[in-house]
């Protein structure tokens, strides 16, 4: 029943910044946590950010002190702020929650000169 859709990728330079966003479409009765994943072409995917319901924050070390994860005041919009985006943050980047949910489709990062 609820749809993620992640939007706000595109094409970035190295050093440049990028906000991320996850809406979720649907009733929505429990957020233990949200998720910021992202793949590269041939690699796994992989957890990048976490905001639990008590606010701790969690990141991977390859994004840590760069990106920062927040949510809005219903909950059901939280987001990825990527700073000094380097090229090897290139990825589709998807959301998810506890409970979990279906994948949404994705966007799109790309860091390039």
């Amino acid at each position: 029943q609820v749809q993620l859709v992640e939007s706000g990728g595109g094409l970035v330079q190295p050093g440049g910044s990028l906000r991320l966003s996850c809406a979720a479409s649907g009733i929505i009765s429990r957020i233990d946590a949200m998720y910021w994943y992202r793949q590269a072409p041939g690699m796994q995917r992989e957890l990048v950010a976490t905001l639990t319901d008590s606010h701790q924050t969690a990141y991977a070390d390859s994004v840590k002190g760069r990106f920062t994860i927040s949510r809005d005041n219903a909950k059901n919009t939280f987001y990825l702020q990527m700073n000094t985006l380097k090229p090897e943050d290139t990825a589709v980047y998807y959301c998810n929650m506890l409970p979990f949910h279906p994948w949404g489709q994705g966007t799109q990062v790309t860091v390039s000169s």
